[in-house]
C-alpha cells in the first residue's frame, strides 16, 4: 500500500496522488470551460524540452492556460489531509518554465488553502479541489470567489477536478485520509461530485465501482468524462447521468492525472512504474518513464508537450507529445 513520508523524515515512497456554499461566484451558470479538456495540439511535438522546474513543495497538479500562456501549479507543501492553511499555487510561464509566481498563498489576503490538488479553468475562474472542499478563485489576482464546503456531505479527500460543457464542475473523491506519519486510511466513500449553481450533489458512488477515483477528464468526442482510479489497473468512461461505468484500457494501475487530447487520445500517469502512457484505441502504450510520483500532468497545447509534477521530488518535469 502507498505511504506518504513526511518531509524532513528519512526514505521517499509513494503516494495516493494528490491534487454548505460559503460564497457563491457568477450565480447559477459557470463559464464554460476551457479548450484544454479536449486538447487540440497545435504544432508538432519539439524535440528540444526546457530542463525540469524545481523548488515546489508537494506538487500535485497542473493546469495549462492557453490564454496565458502559462501553468497553474498546485502545491500541497505538507502532509495531503492536513487543513494546515498552508497550500499555495504558482503560475509559470509555459515559454520559460524557470520562475514561479505565487498566485494564491493561504493564510495570506483572506485566503483558506489547506492542501490543494487538481484544478479546472472555467474563463477566468480556477476551481480546485482542497480536501473537504472546492475552491475557487481568480486566476488573475488570487481573489476569493467561491468556497463549496463538502465536509457535511462526508467529503474526505477530494483529488481532481473537471468541467462539463454545460458549466457543471465534477470533483473526485478518493475517501483516503493520511496520518502525520504517512499512514494511508479509506475512511470515506469512493465518490464523484456534481457542483451546480453553488449546490453539491453525488453523481457517482461505489468502491467496487470507482475504486479510489483520482483523476478525471472530459473527452468531448466521446461526450464523456474518463476516470483514472488509483486502486485499480482499469481506465474508465463515465457519462453524467449514469449509474456504471464502461472500460476504456487496462494498464499498470495506480493511475492518478488524466488528459483528454482533441485527436481522442487520452493520456495518463501511474505510479505503479513511475510512466507517462498515452491510450488509443483502447491499447496503453508508455510515453515515458522515471517519473517518480508522477502525479496531474497539464497539456501544454502550444507546444504539444506535457507538464509532470513529481510529487516526491518537488519538481515539474516535460514530455514532448508526439503526433498520432
Amino acid at each position: 500500500m502507498a505511504r506518504f513520508i513526511p518531509a524532513g523524515t528519512l526514505g521517499r515512497l509513494a503516494v495516493v496522488s494528490l491534487g454548505p456554499l460559503v460564497v457563491a461566484c457568477g450565480g447559477d451558470k459557470a463559464p464554460p470551460p476551457d479548450s484544454t479538456d479536449a486538447t487540440v495540439l497545435k504544432v508538432p511535438a519539439e524535440t528540444t524540452l526546457p530542463a525540469p522546474t524545481d523548488g515546489f513543495k508537494v506538487p500535485e497538479s497542473v493546469r495549462y492556460d492557453p490564454a496565458l500562456d502559462a501553468y497553474f501549479i498546485s502545491n500541497i507543501d505538507g502532509v495531503p489531509s492536513n487543513k494546515d492553511n498552508n497550500g499555495y499555487i504558482v503560475r509559470l510561464d509555459a515559454a520559460n518554465p524557470s520562475a514561479p509566481t505565487v498566485v494564491v498563498k493561504g493564510g495570506e489576503k483572506g485566503v483558506t488553502l489547506n492542501a490543494p490538488k487538481g484544478m479546472a479553468l472555467a474563463g477566468d475562474t480556477l476551481w480546485v479541489a482542497d480536501i473537504d472542499a472546492v475552491r475557487a478563485f481568480d486566476k488573475n489576482t488570487g481573489a476569493v470567489l467561491a468556497t463549496i464546503d463538502l465536509a457535511p456531505m462526508g467529503a474526505t479527500f477530494l483529488n481532481d477536478v473537471a468541467i462539463a460543457p454545460d458549466g457543471v464542475v465534477y470533483v473526485t473523491d478518493t475517501g483516503i485520509r493520511f496520518s502525520d506519519k504517512g499512514e494511508m486510511t479509506h475512511p470515506g466513500k469512493d465518490r464523484i461530485f456534481a457542483i451546480k449553481g453553488g449546490k453539491a450533489t453525488v453523481a457517482l458512488e461505489g468502491d467496487a465501482l470507482l475504486t479510489r477515483p483520482n483523476g478525471i477528464a472530459w473527452d468531448s468526442a466521446g461526450a464523456r468524462f474518463i476516470l483514472a482510479p488509483f486502486g485499480g489497473p482499469t481506465i474508465s468512461a463515465w457519462t453524467p447521468g449514469e449509474k456504471m461505468v464502461s472500460n476504456v484500457a487496462t494498464g499498470p494501475g495506480s493511475f492518478n492525472g488524466v488528459e483528454v487530447l482533441g485527436d481522442g487520445r487520452i493520456l495518463v500517469t501511474s505510479w505503479a512504474d513511475s510512466s507517462l502512457n498515452v491510450v488509443s484505441n483502447g491499447s496503453l502504450t508508455r510515453l515515458a518513464g522515471g517519473l517518480d510520483a508522477p502525479a496531474d500532468i497539464g497539456v501544454d497545447t502550444k507546444r504539444a508537450r506535457a507538464a509532470v509534477p513529481l510529487f516526491n521530488l518537488g519538481r515539474v518535469a516535460y514530455v514532448a507529445i508526439p503526433a498520432r
